[in-house]
């Protein structure tokens, strides 16, 4: 992964964000798998989590600047969840803005790779359609 345009700023960027997609699939994935016992929607949201990687991750923890993130704080928003509905609800929008974060930034960088960060944000659109709205079928792992 290389840029002289942007520098590490853009690397911490692109650390922030792939941490941030991960994570909010994982959530997602992690409550379809365990709470849901939904054995589709958790294998797609595993396929997306793995696809949403980049060549020389180590590279990306030398730009790593946790002690100075100006927005490390959460905010009231963040601290309250009235119920799984809008756990996952916040983990798609999370997932979402970071996929689409990382897809411009690799407009920069790599552009294949912009496009696999576009495939995933698409794709999480529609599993939330479907995950949020019950317009999917579940297949579970008890079956």
């Amino acid at each position: 992964m290389t840029n002289n345009e942007a520098g590490p700023k853009l690397f911490r960027l692109v650390d922030a964000n792939l941490n941030r997609l991960k994570e909010g699939i994982r959530v997602i994935e992690d409550i379809n798998r365990y709470l849901y016992d939904d054995k589709t929607v958790s294998k797609r949201l595993k396929s997306l989590r793995h696809l949403a990687t980049v060549d020389n991750y180590l590279d990306l923890l030398s730009h790593r600047d946790i002690q100075n993130d100006v927005l490390k704080e959460s905010v009231q928003s963040e601290l309250k969840r009235q119920n799984l509905q809008s756990v996952l609800l916040a983990n798609y929008k999370r997932a979402q803005e970071a996929a689409r974060v990382l897809e411009e930034a690799f407009k920069l960088i790599d552009v294949k790779k912009s496009e696999d960060f576009k495939r995933v944000r698409y794709e999480l659109y529609a599993l939330e359609q479907e995950n949020l709205t019950g317009n999917g079928e579940r297949e579970t792992g008890n079956g």
